[in-house]
Formats: C-alpha cells, structure tokens, sequence
C-alpha cells in the first residue's frame, strides 16, 4: 500500500514542483505498473478542508483504502470533529505536524489529550510525524496511550546512518508493542547526490528493532525532492532488504494492512 498518493489543492502555490494539485490518476501514473492494490491517502497540510477533500477523494474510488488526515487536536472543538471524522468509513488515523511544532513536547500537553482521547475512541491510529529530538517524549506518549496504534513516519527522519541518541530512542520505542515504524522518506533525509546504498544501516537496524510492525511507504510525491520517483525507492527498498527471507519481505510491502485495520 502506498503512503501518500495525494496532496490537497490547498498545498498548492502555483502549477509547478512540489507544490500543486495531485490526482490519483497522478498517482497511478506515477506508479507506472508496480503492484499496489490499494492506497492509504497521508495528509499533508493543516487544514480541515484538505482532510474532508480526501475523506471525498477516497470515498469516490474503491482503489483507496483510506485516509490519514489531520485534526488541529489542542483545539476546544477537537474531540467534537474527530468523533464526527470516525464516523467516516474511510477514515483510519490522523496526523499532526510534529515536527514543525516549536515545543517537541507538545503532544503531551492536557489540551492535546482530549483529542487524543477522542482518537482512541473513535478507533484511530496515530502517525507520529517526529524527528529524532521527539524520541524520548514519544515513548512517554505510547506508554500513556497504550490502546493508540502509533506509527513513526519515516523512521523518524534520521540524518544517514542514524547517530546514537536516534538508535537508542528508536530501539526503546521498538519495545512498545503498540509502536510500529514505517520505512519511507529516508531518500530526502539524504544530501543531493548521496548514494541510496547509505541507507542499509538505518534499513538493517529499523528491520531488526521492530521486526513484523515495520510498514513500507512511498512518500509520493515529496520523494520527488530527493530526485526520485515512485519506482526509484521501490527498488532501493527491494535492494537494501534482499537479505531478509522472502515471506519478511512480502509482509514489509503489506504491513500498511495489519495497522490501519483494512
């Protein structure tokens, strides 16, 4: 299943790069045969009406599994609109920007546990957008919340090979079980011009750390920042984990199933 095959019309500032409507004709396009099944559309602005756009989106094709969107969760009216949101069918999580929010220790704050609480009994999951410095306050997250599916977008976003404080926050999270990890975004971690090879420590250590709750993602269209396209990571993936058995292997591409429950 695919991360993200969609951004809102509202990312847009103008008709070029990064920054404009995407489709999921663009989607497929740009997936240019691979064998996805169906796709999880990510969120990607904060903004109410990018996540009713893809809740639209998503109940328009049967091709889309789902949406992970975004609640403002510190707002008074939060649990309000997530409960409302959880009534969608296609709703499966949602996202807040951590790591454009200046405190890393804001999702521990009793305003945001409201709309914590509304996610966990709504059914939802939780991607945890963080970078390494949110480590250690997302362990004391997970452990307050430990019935809030949570999985830590691209690997947390380490800086190739990953330095030691990213290592041990990682592994502490591993041993939460209601922790998953998903494998994406690490190309654009890299400088321009870096060799996806450089990768295999971070691939090796998150495989090993968190075993059958590691999920692949494409980070479509951002990627394309790394100069990358869909099928560029999807073969650094197969690449960089051909070690592993076969049947690992099959569940890494499929993991995305087991953890938004579809």
């Amino acid at each position: 299943m695919a991360d993200r095959c969609a951004v809102s019309p509202l990312a847009g500032r103008g008709g070029r790069g990064l920054y404009r409507t995407r489709t999921l004709g663009d989607a497929r396009a740009a997936m240019d045969g691979a064998p996805v099944e169906r796709v999880v559309l990510v969120q990607a602005q904060t903004d109410d009406r990018e996540t009713d756009w893809l809740l639209e989106t998503a109940e328009g094709d049967r091709w889309v599994a789902g949406v992970v969107g975004w609640v403002a969760l510190d707002a008074p009216g939060a649990p309000a609109r997530i409960a409302a949101l959880a009534g969608r069918r296609k709703l499966l999580g949602l996202r807040p920007m951590l790591q454009a929010i200046p405190d890393p220790r804001w999702l521990l704050r009793d305003d945001v546990a409201r709309g914590v609480a509304a996610m966990v009994a709504g059914g939802l999951r939780f991607d945890a957008l963080v970078q390494p410095r949110h480590l250690d306050m997302l362990a004391t997250f997970a452990d307050r919340w430990p019935d809030l599916p949570i999985v830590i977008d691209h690997a947390a976003k380490p800086r190739p090979p990953g330095d030691a404080d990213w290592a041990a926050g990682m592994a502490a999270l591993a041993g939460r079980p209601n922790v998953w990890c998903k494998l994406s975004g690490l190309r654009t971690e890299q400088a321009p011009g870096d060799d996806p090879a450089a990768l295999a420590g971070v691939v090796d250590r998150v495989m090993g750390w968190f075993g059958d709750r590691v999920l692949w993602g494409s980070d479509w269209p951002v990627l394309s920042a790394a100069g990358d396209g869909y099928g560029d990571w999807l073969a650094t993936t197969r690449a960089l984990t051909a070690r592993l058995p076969q049947d690992a292997r099959t569940r890494l591409m499929g993991a995305a199933r087991a953890f938004y429950g579809v």
